[in-house]
């Protein structure tokens, strides 16, 4: 029996999950339709800059991210601290990019006057706006959401949504109803399940090597770090992306506790290796990464 999200989810035990999405009956909503021989490849470009985009409005950073033809990985790290300091106006500005909110919060957003018992209720609602943003159920949920929207309206056909079930309960077309989510407890397991979602491509025979692996977050921070002249410096690395921090030390800020250039050695030399489940690896003919 499926366990509740919540019950699955605890920002004290870990801030990094990985969570995946795949279509109903695996169809491939950014492949090619057999019955018609049309590509939809070009969707897999709306999901990623789907993904991209969230990390302004939600308190959850991307960490790693692989767009395939059925299904797409993401790695997420939930800022917790972040919510928890924004003051009401921003967490209802925030909303207001995904939705149309209330009419109290409409006019408090253009700095109107509340009667107590409005401001009352407003408080409550940015309460638990607050804790939306920083819900990886919330995050999905738009994701899928807009893609289906916009997929559907592509395809002149539609598809089914519960406005009354739970935030993890969408029953999209295409999207199964409920996606999968995975804790990342330890500094072993965050590397290897984010090493893991990069090389998705590779393994699966689609790409040959990093910088060909398109709709990856691999692919992206190969282009800036080649660009950067100090790749290792978070500033100087991947808008959009949870930056790599380098070693960790005190006061050590938001990111990943590794350099950029040693992680991307460690998944060349990675998707380097043959494996007997995997019908892809790079070629020892490939250039190393760096």
């Amino acid at each position: 029996m499926p366990r509740s999200r919540k019950t699955q989810v605890s920002v004290d035990a870990t801030p990094y999950y990985h969570c995946t999405s795949r279509c109903v009956r695996r169809a491939f909503l950014c492949g090619k339709d057999a019955v018609t021989g049309k590509s939809f490849a070009h969707r897999r470009q709306w999901i990623e800059d789907k993904m991209l985009e969230l990390p302004t409005v939600f308190a959850i950073n991307l960490v790693a991210y692989a767009v395939m033809h059925n299904h797409y990985h993401v790695v997420l790290f939930i800022d917790k601290l972040a919510a928890d300091n924004w003051n009401p106006l921003e967490v209802d500005e925030r909303w207001h990019q995904l939705y149309n909110g209330t009419h109290y919060s409409q006019r408090f957003m253009k700095g109107g006057l509340l009667t107590d018992t409005e401001q009352d209720n407003l408080n409550a609602t940015i309460a638990r706006w607050r804790e939306r943003l920083m819900d990886i159920s919330w995050f999905m949920k738009v994701i899928n959401e807009g893609i289906a929207r916009t997929a559907n309206q592509e395809d002149n056909c539609t598809g089914r949504f519960s406005a009354t079930a739970p935030a993890w309960l969408y029953l999209l077309h295409p999207w199964e109803g409920r996606f999968s989510s995975q804790a990342l407890l330890d500094e072993k397991a965050l590397p290897a399940c984010v090493a893991y979602v990069e090389l998705n491509l590779i393994r699966a025979g689609i790409a040959d090597s990093l910088t060909t692996s398109d709709h990856t977050s691999i692919k992206r921070r190969c282009e800036q770090a080649e660009k950067a002249a100090q790749p290792n410096d978070p500033p100087q690395q991947t808008e959009g992306l949870l930056p790599f921090a380098c070693n960790p030390r005190a006061n050590m800020p938001n990111g990943l506790s590794f350099r950029l250039t040693d992680y991307l050695e460690l998944v060349d030399w990675t998707g380097r290796i043959l494996r007997d489940d995997k019908r892809g690896a790079i070629p020892e003919s490939t250039p190393q990464i760096l």
